[in-house]
Formats: C-alpha cells, structure tokens, sequence
C-alpha cells in the first residue's frame, strides 16, 4: 500500500473516530492513550524484569529501550515475557552521534548500520517504531544537503522497516531541521510509504509554535508521542534550555488543546514521558503527573 493510500484510509478513520461521543474534545472520557516510559529513566539498581515489574506495578503499560544497546536479546524477552509488560518502542542510539546527515559517507553508513540494528532489535522485542531523529543541521551541514542526504539514507532501510513490520518515526527535536508542521507532514509524505510517520514531542514545539496546531497538521502521520513540559517564562528568565526545567503540567503547554487535538485526529496510541527519571517515588510522580495532564485517570 503507498502511502497516499494509507493516509487516505487514516483520515477515514479519524474522521469516523470524530463522530464517536468519546472521542470528542467535549467529552470527559479517557483518551485512549497507553502510557510509557523510556528505560534510560529508570534509576534503580534492579534486574530487568523486576524493572520492567516496578513500571508494572506504578501503572506504566509499557516501555522504550534504545538500540544498539549492550542487552543480550535472550534476556530482554525473557524479563518481558515473566514481567508481560510490552516493550512498545525503540530509540535509534546513534543518530545523534552518526547523523544520516553527515557529510561523510561512513559516518551516514554507520548510522544506517545503526538503523537496522534498531530495527532488528524492535522486531525482535515486539515492538513496532524506530524513533529516529533524521538529520541534523549545523554550520557544515546546509539545510538543503541534511534534506536530501537523511531521505536517501532512510529509503535504504525502508525495505527492512517492511519486511519486519517496524515503522520509522521521525521526532521533531532541537536539530534546526523540519521547523514547521507543514515542512514535517511533506518530508514524510515524500517517501510514499506507510513505514514511516512521525514520533510527535509535544513539549519540543513549545518554545516556538502550539503542540495542537503540529498535531492537527501531522494527523494520522503521528504514530507515537513523547510527553514533556516547557516553560516560556523561564525560558526568558533563565535561559532556552532551562524552559525544560518544569514539571508537566506546571509549563506552558496547554495540556487541555493537546488532548482536544489527539481527538479530533483520532489518535488511539503510545504516550511516552520523556523527563528526567529518577527511582520508584519519581516514577511514581511521572505516572500521576501523566494521568493528570493526559486525562489519563479513573
């Protein structure tokens, strides 16, 4: 199926998803969102399953690993199955440091490699998105050379991504790339593929545009959200990187339009946090902090 078509078929679905009474922004039931964590956030000294048991237990329903990683994938499945508790997703390790971007070529052939590990490895845990940051631009890396070098190395991997059934999700981050909506919606749609979409931060926008003006745009390109607060008050206080520096909810995002947003789009998925972590308390507060800003309670 190309990808004109999947969306075709996407938005006949959010748009019966519109007309359901639940799904509508004027409703008081629960987004069907599925809540997660990145196990980078776990700071607790335990053995994978019963890390996997504790995020259980505080009402996480699932979890993200990077790849490549150093887990022997024997033990990962092993703690998943005993835990049953879902490893959703996986986050490309690499693509900070071996940018598909770069100009040279071993270094995108490293982060291609990097890639398709990533991709073997979510096949194998039985998960079903790569995030991937697509290319970073800097002073040596143009606009336009980050363009089109990330779009050829990622259609390479596109053949995998659908022979194991993996979707590459490409997150809007801090990489002076993909700075609209629009310009986001029309990278995906370039690759004609259903394979690829995109893994929507709702706190990386805030500093300069509206989460649910990107997820209306975005709409059923969206495959995945990571979950984190921005505060353009301190941001102006204190400097760009510390409007981070707030609790969700205590931020500028206006959690009430995101969730109208999703809804209106029909979004029905993984909701991941992406703050710092910490142990069991921590967590616990993340989790609550979670049900509250996504609606997410009894």
């Amino acid at each position: 199926m190309h990808r004109r078509d999947f969306l075709l078929k996407a938005a006949g679905l959010a748009a019966a998803s519109r007309a359901m009474p639940h799904l509508t922004p004027a409703s008081s039931a629960r987004l069907p969102l599925r809540k997660a964590v990145k196990l980078s956030m776990v700071q607790e000294d335990l053995p994978l399953v019963d890390t996997f048991r504790l995020l259980k237990e505080l009402g996480f329903d699932g979890v993200e690993l990077d790849s490549p990683n150093d887990f022997d994938t024997a033990d990962v499945l092993a703690a998943r199955d005993e835990a049953d508790f879902p490893i959703h997703g996986v986050v490309d390790s690499v693509h900070w440091r071996q940018p598909l971007s770069d100009p040279d070529p071993a270094v995108r052939q490293a982060g291609l490699d990097g890639l398709m590990t990533a991709l073997q490895d979510a096949h194998d845990y039985g998960a079903s998105t790569v995030l991937l940051v697509p290319a970073v631009v800097k002073k040596e890396v143009s606009y336009a050379d980050a363009y089109t070098r990330s779009q050829a190395e990622i259609r390479k991997a596109l053949p995998m991504a659908e022979a194991l059934g993996v979707r590459i999700a490409l997150e809007n981050v801090w990489n002076h790339f993909l700075l609209s909506p629009l310009e986001m919606a029309r990278y995906i749609d370039a690759f004609d593929s259903p394979w690829i979409g995109a893994y929507f931060d709702i706190g990386n926008v805030v500093t300069y545009g509206w989460p649910e003006h990107w997820i209306r745009i975005l709409g059923p390109r969206i495959l995945k959200l990571d979950v984190k607060e921005y505060s353009r008050r301190r941001r102006d206080a204190d400097g760009l990187w510390e409007g981070f520096k707030v609790e969700l909810g205590e931020g500028d995002c206006d959690w009430p339009a995101v969730r109208a947003a999703l809804a209106d789009i029909g979004y029905r998925g993984w909701a991941t946090a992406e703050v710092p972590g910490g142990g069991r308390a921590r967590l616990a507060d993340i989790a609550a902090r979670m049900d509250q800003v996504l609606a997410l309670g009894g």
